[in-house]
């Protein structure tokens, strides 16, 4: 309940001195350290969380935080090693998500979004789960510099995010506004060539030095 990262661990912490071997105390902690930024806090916490409860959810939280400590390699062995098998498909898709950034930050952009081409991206059935594949999707195109797909991800993106936890809808508003002002710049009349704006009526052409125009000229 708590919306403040920085004192919902504190309270987490209060409840692990109080019930440290209970898996579900453990697994609070480690959410709420990974929500606060404590990437090793929560490695430590999530590990005793599976220890104790035998669960493979917490693996995209792991394999976040092992990037964000920027051990790239040790998250991709847990995003890729047989612990990740068998899993639900909403903690699957988050594991290809931590897999997107992963490429990202290895500098492999289409790699990044070659990893988020699966079924559920374009099956047609959106989940609650769909919104963040989507989202991830759209930010791994724009990264790779396909803008036009990123603009058209995120409106998607924005249409399954029903409960408003992404910021697809601004995402989407902002590339769709480069958009339109490229179009009212030529709307307006201003010349692509030399970014001049034309006035009422004029011809492009009238704009050509008649000299260069005769010089092009074929005479026979």
């Amino acid at each position: 309940m708590e919306e403040d990262p920085a004192r919902a661990y504190r309270h987490a912490l209060a409840a692990r001195r109080l019930a440290a071997r209970v898996g579900l105390v453990r697994e609070a902690s480690g959410i709420a350290a990974y929500r606060a930024g404590e990437w090793a806090e929560a490695l430590t916490e999530l590990r005793a969380a599976r220890r104790l409860t035998g669960r493979g959810s917490y693996l995209p939280l792991m394999a976040d935080s092992e990037r964000a400590l920027g051990r790239l390699d040790r998250a991709l062995e847990l995003v890729t090693g047989p612990e990740s098998r068998d899993l639900d498909q909403a903690t699957a898709i988050e594991l290809r998500i931590v897999q997107s950034g992963i490429r990202r930050d290895q500098g492999l952009p289409e790699a990044a979004v070659a990893v988020l081409q699966i079924p559920e991206l374009t099956n047609g059935r959106a989940g609650p789960e769909s919104a963040r594949l989507f989202y991830a999707y759209a930010d791994a195109l724009l990264d790779a510099g396909r803008e036009d797909e990123a603009r058209d991800w995120f409106g998607r993106a924005a249409a399954a995010d029903t409960d408003g936890t992404t910021d697809a809808a601004e995402r989407f508003e902002e590339l769709d506004s480069v958009v339109f002002d490229y179009l009212a710049d030529q709307e307006d009349g201003e010349d692509p060539a030399n970014g001049e704006d034309l006035a009422d009526g004029e011809d492009p052409m009238d704009r050509e030095d008649p000299e260069e125009l005769l010089a092009g000229e074929d005479h026979g």
